[in-house]
Formats: C-alpha cells, structure tokens, sequence
C-alpha cells in the first residue's frame, strides 16, 4: 500500500487558492479510461446484434441485445458501492481505483480474445463492468479530495472540465471504434480500448507522489450505518417504532422480489430487491431518526438525515438515466431504419453527444448561466437537474414523433436524428456535470465514496426501468392493449418514456424547493 495513505491532507501554504498542480494526471486517466469504456460500449449493441446473437431469431435479437446491454450498464453502475466501501473502509481511493483497473484490462482483453464466444465474452462483460464500476466513483471524488476550503470555489469549474474531458475521450472513441469494427473485426475493435485502459491505469500510477491522499475512516461508532440502526431500533416509552416495521416491510419486499427470479431474471428481481430494502431502511429510518440523539452526537444524526435526503435526490433522477443510456441501444436501432450515407455507421451518431457536451459546459458557464443571472434568476445545482430531466423528456417526444412517421411508412434521413440528440445532451449536462459536484458537496467526510457510489446507482435503477419495459412488451397481453393505441410498441415505448421523465421533473422541482443545500468540503 502506497505509503503516502498515512499523510494528513492540509493545505500548501505555498498554493493555497490554486488549482491542485496533481490534477491533470487524474484528469489524463479519465480521459483515457473513458475512451476505453465507451470505445467498447458504443459497439457493443451492434455487435451483439451482428455476430454474437446471430443464432437467434432477428426479433428475439433485438431484445436480447438490449437486456444484455442495459444488464452490463446494471453492473457497472452497481459496482459502484462494492468500490466506495472498500476505499472507504479499507484500502483508500488511490490503491482501490489502482487495483481495480487492472482487473478493467482483464475485461478488455476477454472481449477481444473471446469474440465468437459467448461465456467468454461475457465473463469480459463482467470483469469491466466490475473493474469500471468499482473506480467510478472513486475518481470523481479523488478529484474532490484534492480540493480545501482554500480552493473549493475552483472546483466546479474543475469538475466541468473533468465532465469535459470524459467525452473528449468518448467523442473519438464514437467516431473510430464502429469503424474498427466494420473494417477490421472485434478482435482490433475491443483490442484497443483495453490499451488505452492499459495507458489510464499508468498515467495514474504517475502522479502517485503528488496526490492528496484521505486515509480510510477507522471503526466509527456514529457511522452513517450505525446511526439508522440505532433510529431503528431504539424504543420509545410510550411511542410506537413505526420506522422499524417499515424497515422489516422493506426487507421482506425484498426477498419477495428474489422470489420472482425464476420469471424476470436475477438482475431485475436483485434490483427490484435493492430498490425495496433501500427504500425500507432509508425511509425507516428517516421516521425514527431523533431517537439516535443522544445516543450519537448530533452532527453524526444530522449528517445521517442530510444523506436521506441526498438519496431522495438521487432517486428522482433515475428517469433521466433510463432514458439517457437507450441513446446507445434504443436510438441506434432506429438509426438502422433510417437513410444514412454509406461511410455513416447509426453507432457513429453517438459522438454527437460528446461533442456537444464539449460545446455545451463552456456555453452554459460562460454564457447562460451568466446570462440568466443577469436577468435576476440563480441557475442553482438543484434547478438545473431539474431542467436536465424535463428536456430529456422533449427529446424522446421527439425521436417518438419520428418513429411515428417510419412506421406509417415514411423514410427518413438520420440527420433528424441530431435534434433529439441536442435535447438529450443539454439534458446530461444539467444533470451528469451538475450531480457530481452536487454528490461530492452534499457528502459528510465519512461517506464521500459511499455516497458517490448511490449517485452511481441511479444509472442502475434507470436501467433497471428499462429491463422492466422490454419484460413487459414480452408479454402478449401488455402488447395487445399497445396496439389498441395505433402506435407500434417502439412508439409507444418511446412515449411511455418521455412522460416517465417529465412526471420525474416535475417531481423534483417540487422536492427540490424545500432542499436546503449544505457544505461538506474539507476544512484545511
């Protein structure tokens, strides 16, 4: 283990109100890691469709394709709070995201070594979705550690870059790797994300001496964990324990929920178990948590309350990631039926979205958050996320309208494509860019990583929406009544989608309104 785990983090005198000189070699790795994940993942539904699934039927494939696709997002965005507890716990950020990465590689290596296998490819699916899930939110917040009460005003501006350079990295690798699959073959495809994944891990491995390094919690006797067991549990003369059998409801939801396995899936019936026993827990807890005062000191219970909050948060966002990750299946298979040229592969049209993520951080930040303050409206975190899931909603209006007018027997070019795609983006922006720095602020010192990995969990619970919509249209009922609409089951799903995420919207703003934000940087 890195020696330098058991320094105390404080600030340098001598750049205090700087920007940390070691961030480039984690921004560096983030740009190259993220060319690596989406270099594959971006591929990852055409090649299913074309050469894995070739065995089966071609409408079967289709769907096959997506759950496969959406269950791997499911890992990499369940990772998360395997990786969180364990820098958190044990071995820190630093050497969690180190180790971590070099089981990433491994993955890369079985996809491009295991092609026309399946068990194979698929044992590569899990490796990354364990490697990358398990750095992921690790890195965002190491990038927050390196920031004091000094500088912390530089560090949204900071974290947009970060932002910006994930899809710098995704840009390029939208635009080559479904050239390098059609040219060249998976093999070379998945071959070279898994070297730049090489090249991220050492680049971090660079600034080893430079980073400020937060040793692991010790044993804490009013951790976050600790402090909702004793509100659950804690008796009341006279009072009712109500949040318990909440809880206990939770948990016995939950097993009902591994209970229908055998009819939807592990992954959805443990999702669908997670969501229960959060659910249970949180809000047990929440009805119950003045009964840890006294029993744990009152910064330790408001910090546990603030992190229920944040979590509520967090769940009215999963709409928008539900929405948000079908652009590199949902959308790509409508790219398919649309007129493109020749040398445009659909895949390709994913690099839309970084680029204008790339366009879009600097415009708002220089721009129109300016400009809207000028006009005397605070464009603050919570009012911008709420933003983000509205217009992702206009955006599946928008690519439904189109899948209205194919089916009616209408072509059209793809290039219509780019307009659903500018709504979406500027959605992610409001809402992906916003919500890191959101997370990391709203984060007691003791539960920076955990609470990362829940920010993380919400792409899991949005995936999980949509493993939950394509087990519904399996069903001969549920696409019965679809076409009493008139609608096709794309259309209507399309749709279904878009109201999904402006109901989310409107229920976060209305959340959001009475959200008092709180202030978790570190002091010196």
């Amino acid at each position: 283990m890195n020696t330098a785990m058991d320094k105390t983090a404080g600030p340098d005198p001598h750049t205090a109100g700087r920007l940390p000189r070691q961030l480039p070699y984690i921004i560096g790795n983030e740009g190259c890691e993220r060319f690596s994940f989406y270099g594959m993942r971006n591929i990852l539904t055409p090649f299913l469709i074309s050469t894995l699934l070739l065995n089966m039927p071609e409408a079967e494939r289709v769907l096959e394709a997506k759950d496969v696709f959406h269950t791997f997002v499911i890992g990499v965005y369940f990772f998360p709070l395997l990786g969180g507890w364990l820098a958190d716990r044990f071995f820190g950020k630093y050497n969690t995201v180190l180790w971590m990465s070099l089981i990433y590689c491994l993955g890369h290596a079985c996809l491009a070594l295991f092609e026309h296998h399946r068990i194979g490819f698929f044992i590569g699916l899990g490796l990354i979705a364990l490697g990358a899930g398990g750095i992921k939110p690790l890195v965002a917040s190491f990038v927050g550690d390196q920031f004091d009460q000094s500088n912390k005003h530089l560090a949204k501006l900071v974290f947009d870059a970060f932002y910006w350079i994930i899809n710098f990295g995704s840009f390029f690798a939208s635009l080559l790797m479904p050239i390098l699959l059609r040219d060249f073959g998976a093999a070379v495809a998945f071959g070279i994300p898994g070297v730049l994944m090489f090249i991220a891990t050492f680049v971090l491995w660079l600034g080893r001496k430079q980073y400020v390094f937060i040793a692991p919690a010790p044993a804490d006797a009013h951790a976050f964990s600790r402090v909702l067991r004793t509100a659950l549990m804690t008796r009341q003369a006279g009072q009712m324990r109500p949040g318990l059998w909440l809880a206990v409801t939770g948990g016995l939801s939950a097993l009902a929920a591994f209970a229908m396995a055998p009819t939807f899936g592990f992954v959805i019936a443990a999702c669908l178990a997670l969501v229960a026993l959060v659910g249970g827990i949180g809000g047990g807890a929440w009805l119950q948590m003045e009964r840890a005062r006294g029993i744990h000191p009152d910064t330790a219970v408001d910090g546990a309350r603030n992190v229920l909050r944040v979590l509520v948060i967090f769940a009215l966002t999963t709409p928008f990631f539900s929405l948000f990750d079908q652009k590199t299946s949902t959308w790509i298979l409508q790219g398919n039926e649309m007129i493109a040229p020749d040398w445009l592969h659909p895949a390709q049209m994913q690099a839309l979205n970084p680029l204008l993520v790339m366009l879009l951080i600097p415009f708002n930040n220089l721009v129109l958050y300016p400009a809207l303050r000028r006009f005397g409206f605070e464009p603050s975190a919570l009012r911008r996320m709420t933003a983000g899931i509205a217009f992702s909603g206009l955006a599946w209006i928008v690519v439904g309208g189109y899948q209205v007018v194919m089916d009616g027997g209408d072509a059209l070019s793809i290039a219509w494509q780019i307009l659903p795609y500018a709504l979406l983006t500027f959605g992610e922006v409001l809402v992906s860019a916003t919500g890191l720095e959101f997370a990391y602020s709203q984060a007691p010192a003791s539960m920076k990583g955990v609470v990362m990995s829940f920010w993380n969990l919400t792409t899991t619970i949005g995936n999980l929406w949509v493993l939950l919509a394509n087990a519904a249209v399996r069903n001969p009922v549920v696409t019965g009544s679809i076409a009493t609409t008139g609608l096709s089951v794309n259309a209507f799903q399309m749709f279904f989608f878009a109201g999904f995420a402006l109901l989310a919207a409107l229920a976060f703003g209305l959340y959001a309104r009475r959200y008092r934000e709180v202030d978790y940087y570190r002091v010196g």
